[in-house]
């Protein structure tokens, strides 16, 4: 039902805002009476001592809930750091980071993904494999599959050694698929002589390795990875991670191996 209102929360002594929620009924005038210890309170709390009240005007009205969680997003956006809210709020993924209007961003400033990707190699795939033959895979369960799947056309990818460091950088031609439909110029991987032949292990059920096809743009051997002891430099265990906010991360990686990651993601 459309009965979701947005309102928000203003305060008289110097009209600015400083709290937006959505809600329905007499759920604006909730926070009046909260005893928590919340920034939101402490400002009520304020106004209040002072004979006063804070302003509280419904912006947006008749809406479905999700309808009113985007709009109350929408204007924490806006105002971002100077509001109480603590929450980023609903669709937060949706929107752009504050404060990063000087930088260029995957996803908002470009269509496409800049993402690491762990290697995990071992006893079901090697990086010579991939460099060769143009892939990077995940499997042996879905949670280690399903990452690798939603690596779309265009993305850059950005691989990780683990123990070593970035090998490689490379544009995803083509989404992942199951070992056994993975085709080089129409033949079937089971057709070319791979270092780790292990990759077919459960090819036939659900917990089969995924491949998605990469075009590496620079590539390096393990003993050659990019690596800087003692450093901040971005790592993690998950298969696949955005790099976005990595900054002190792609800067290492663009000097390392010589390109402009940007670039990429704008010229594909």
């Amino acid at each position: 039902m459309n009965n979701y209102y947005v309102y928000v929360y203003i305060d008289p002594r110097n009209f600015e805002e400083f709290y937006y929620g959505k809600g329905k009924g007499s759920r604006k005038e909730a926070h009046l009476k909260s005893e928590d210890d919340s920034e939101k309170t402490r400002i009520i709390k304020e106004i209040q001592k002072e004979g006063l009240q804070p302003i509280i005007k419904v912006i947006a009205r008749n809406l479905s809930e999700s309808e009113a969680l985007l709009v109350e997003k929408t204007l924490i956006w806006k105002l971002g750091k100077s509001l109480t809210n603590v929450s980023p709020g609903h669709f937060a993924d949706n929107f752009r980071p504050h404060n990063k209007y000087h930088l260029n961003l995957s996803g908002f400033d470009f269509e496409k993904g800049l993402f690491y990707v762990n290697v995990g190699e071992g006893e079901h795939r090697c990086w010579e494999d991939c460099t060769k033959y143009g892939f990077l895979s995940a499997g042996q369960d879905k949670k280690w599959s399903d990452p690798i799947r939603t690596l779309n056309q265009g993305d850059i990818v950005v691989a990780y050694l683990k123990n070593n460091g970035y090998v490689g950088i490379g544009r995803v031609i083509e989404k992942a698929v199951p070992v056994n439909s993975f085709n080089i110029d129409n033949k079937s991987l089971r057709e070319f002589d791979l270092k780790i032949p292990n990759i077919f292990e459960n090819s036939d059920n659900e917990k089969s390795e995924f491949l998605v096809k990469i075009e590496w743009i620079c590539a390096v051997e393990k003993s050659e990875a990019k690596w800087k002891k003692n450093s901040k430099l971005f790592t993690t265990q998950l298969i696949k991670a955005s790099l976005d906010n990595q900054f002190q991360t792609i800067d290492f990686i663009q000097k390392e191996f010589g390109i402009n990651i940007h670039d990429k993601l704008i010229n594909e």
